[in-house]
């Protein structure tokens, strides 16, 4: 099971996406980032100024004063997080095997290993009480 909340790499999904805003327009203020995701969903201007918040005190995004408003800027790079994503994944699914990933991939996947069969057989609905 991937890891969650602190010790997680992977940004939850929301901070992504004002990421992956953030990512296209360089650096922007709340007002931008927001513009980008609500061609989405519909979010309010404090859910993105929160999160935007939460992700400078996570060090992954930096932002500077300016007049009256934060300028926010991308400290994590796009390939940066999309290795840590496919190691999570590599690690969650194929235990660590880049091999074994590959051969998915590719559409011819590894034999999984396979328990020892039970010694009796258990009817479904039974195994599922």
């Amino acid at each position: 099971m991937p890891k969650r909340g602190a010790g997680r790499d992977i940004p939850p999904p929301l901070e992504l996406e004002c990421l992956k805003a953030l990512w296209s327009l360089g650096s922007a203020n709340v007002k931008d980032v927001r513009e980008v995701l609500t061609e989405r969903r519909n979010l309010a201007y404090t859910t993105v100024m929160t999160v935007l918040d939460r992700l400078v005190k996570k060090g992954v995004v930096d932002r500077r004063k300016e007049g009256r408003s934060f300028v926010y800027l991308p400290l994590t790079q796009r390939e940066e997080l999309r290795r840590l994503a496919v190691q999570e994944l590599v690690d969650s699914f194929f235990d660590g095997s880049r091999a074994e990933l590959a051969a998915y991939l590719s559409g011819g996947a590894a034999p999984e290993k396979t328990p020892a069969a039970p010694a009796q057989a258990v009817p479904l609905d039974a195994a599922l009480l």
